[in-house]
């Protein structure tokens, strides 16, 4: 007989252990629940508000994790992770979810991935339903991507990289100019770059004939995976439209490759297809 227990997360010694339960159960198509670098990208990041980390739950059968119920930036959407053979604590994770993860106007999205079968039917049975979905994609690496990089632009050395730059490429490069400039504080992303498992050594970075940074991705690789974690990628909107962000994903792919990658992260939007990458994780969100 099974015996599982439940209790809080604990922001400052669970990250770890939180860490390789997501790197034991991962799935190409997330099937278990998130890859362990979607985590502590959230956790790293100052879009993400901490202070509710409390109120994700963890379930342990014999010392074991095998379930995870949190949410990544905000409170108002709860992620599910769950080691398979241990599908019966489904409903009582949904049933955390809806008491401990709602937004302060009492609202509630489940994320559920297509192959969480266990998850969504405890959801049915708690009263939710689905009411979205859309698939991201993912690049195997038994094909090639080759993109050239446009003439006018060059790849940044990787140990030549300059965080102010890159924190400018990227506020602009998600259209955050709009706001106002950047405001010029470098610790939110030296914050990430010293997060435990970060790998910024294979980040990639163009810069224009002036050295401005003008296409930006992000590499988390997770070698225990193979998974090449691609997070984040934008350009700035001048340079749109030119192949940089193909040759940035092609740069990206020639680092990868020989260390032992079988498959790059992307994202739902068109361009991804459009350089050959397939259709793999079908998010769905439900609500009551």
């Amino acid at each position: 007989m099974k015996n599982i227990i439940k209790r809080s997360f604990m922001i400052l010694s669970d990250f770890m252990a939180i860490y390789q339960f997501m790197i034991d159960i991962y799935e190409k198509d997330w099937r278990n629940g998130v890859p362990a670098p979607f985590f502590e990208y959230a956790l790293s990041s100052d879009w993400s508000d901490k202070t509710m980390s409390h109120r994700n739950m963890i379930w342990e059968a014999d010392g074991d994790i095998v379930g995870f119920c949190f949410y990544e930036s905000q409170l108002g959407k709860a992620f599910f992770s769950l080691r398979s053979g241990y599908e019966e604590i489904a409903s009582e994770m949904i049933e955390h979810a809806a008491k401990a993860l709602i937004d302060k106007d009492g609202n509630l999205k489940l994320i559920i991935f297509k192959g969480q079968d266990a998850v969504a039917e405890a959801a049915i049975d708690a009263g939710f339903e689905k009411t979205d979905e859309y698939v991201d994609m993912i690049f195997d690496f038994n094909k090639q991507l080759d993109y050239k990089l446009p003439k006018g632009f060059s790849f940044v050395e990787p140990h030549k990289l300059d965080m102010a730059k890159t924190l400018i490429c990227c506020w602009k490069g998600f259209d955050h100019e709009k706001e106002g400039p950047w405001d010029g504080d470098l610790d939110c992303g030296y914050h990430l770059y010293y997060s435990p498992h970060a790998t910024p050594q294979y980040d990639v970075a163009i810069q224009n004939e002036d050295g401005d940074y003008v296409c930006w991705a992000g590499m988390w690789w997770t070698p225990q995976n193979h998974l090449a974690y691609m997070e984040p990628l934008c350009t700035v909107p001048e340079y749109r439209k030119k192949g940089l962000a193909a040759a940035a994903l092609s740069e990206m792919y020639r680092r990868m490759k020989p260390l032992g990658a079988t498959h790059m992260t992307g994202g739902s939007n068109s361009f991804y297809s459009k350089i050959g990458y397939e259709p793999m994780i079908t998010w769905t969100y439900w609500s009551k």
